[in-house]
């Protein structure tokens, strides 16, 4: 990918400035946790039976562990150590869960955990065929991210998106390694159809209508399917939640009480209601008739 910088009218091409060690990329990422990903900073060299993991990290969303890999070079099988990594985590629930309780001052429980949301994110300046190839599989879990760093401090961070059409790797082969079988029994990828799946037509219908008018508010608004509920995500925050009840649509709009001009009134307050996602404003639909107020709520969130 070329990069320009504007200068007098002109384009000029940014000069890559290549990283020289690990270190540097891990120190880099690290201090920019929640801006590059929104995930929360837990440990850094995280040490649990004689292996050494780079960087821990919780999301708060799913409320899952999160693992960081630093590469610079590209002669890796980040299947390999991806898998053994996510195997370690699910062998040793109890301790990640004790380094979180303990960095973060709480007192969460592995029940509290979503473990089959778990996963590990490769960060290297770059990625070979094989290796995009190799984890283009929806339920294993690994996640390749590409960082470069240019003249004048500019830095491009650039999550490779798995294809939509990304088959299961139970589908592809008969896995004979225990330890991908353990992985794909415990870690599941949520998506569209595991929400839609019971649901019935007029249901389905109601769902594609309001996903897809909120997604043409805003061209950067993404799906963001997770176990409880389907998120609507602009950059890495989610805007909207929406779950898919048996006859009616639950949304939630991640604003604080009082954000949002509501002149209907149409959501409730749940700031101090329990409630999947993250935001106060909630309202159920069961129709369209307040598609288009709906949407003008959510059009305060992507401006």
């Amino acid at each position: 990918m070329q990069l320009y910088q504007t200068k007098s009218n002109e384009l000029q091409e940014l000069i890559e400035v290549p990283f020289r060690l690990e270190k540097e990329i891990q120190t880099l990422f690290e201090q920019n946790l929640s801006e590059f990903t929104g995930l929360d900073f837990i440990k850094s060299e995280f040490v649990i039976k004689s292996n050494r993991i780079d960087t821990l990290a919780y999301d708060e969303e799913s409320n899952a562990f999160v693992i960081i890999e630093y590469k610079r070079e590209r002669n890796y099988s980040v299947v390999d150590q991806g898998v053994s990594y996510l195997n370690l985590m699910l062998d040793y629930k109890a301790d990640f869960v004790l380094e979180y309780n303990e960095t973060q001052n709480k007192n969460i429980k592995r029940q509290d955990v979503d473990w089959s949301q778990s996963r590990i994110l490769f960060v290297s300046p770059s990625f070979t065929d094989f290796q995009k190839q190799s984890t283009n599989f929806k339920d294993l879990g690994i996640e390749l991210w590409e960082i470069k760093r240019y003249q004048d401090g500019i830095v491009s961070i650039n999550p490779l998106q798995k294809a939509k059409s990304a088959p299961s790797i139970k589908q592809v082969q008969k896995v004979e390694s225990q330890e991908i079988q353990k992985i794909t029994k415990e870690i599941q990828q949520y998506d569209e159809e595991y929400h839609l799946a019971d649901k019935s037509d007029d249901i389905r219908e109601l769902y594609e209508q309001f996903r897809d008018s909120i997604l043409n508010l805003a061209p950067d608004l993404e799906i963001n399917p997770k176990k409880l509920y389907i998120g609507l995500k602009k950059q890495k925050r989610n805007v909207v939640y929406i779950e898919i009840q048996k006859k009616i649509l639950r949304i939630t709009l991640n604003a604080k009480m009082g954000y949002l001009d509501d002149a209907k009134g149409l959501c409730r307050d749940v700031s101090n209601i329990g409630h999947w996602g993250v935001g106060d404003y909630q309202t159920d639909v069961a129709d369209t008739d307040n598609l288009e107020y709906i949407l003008s709520l959510i059009k305060q969130l992507v401006k």
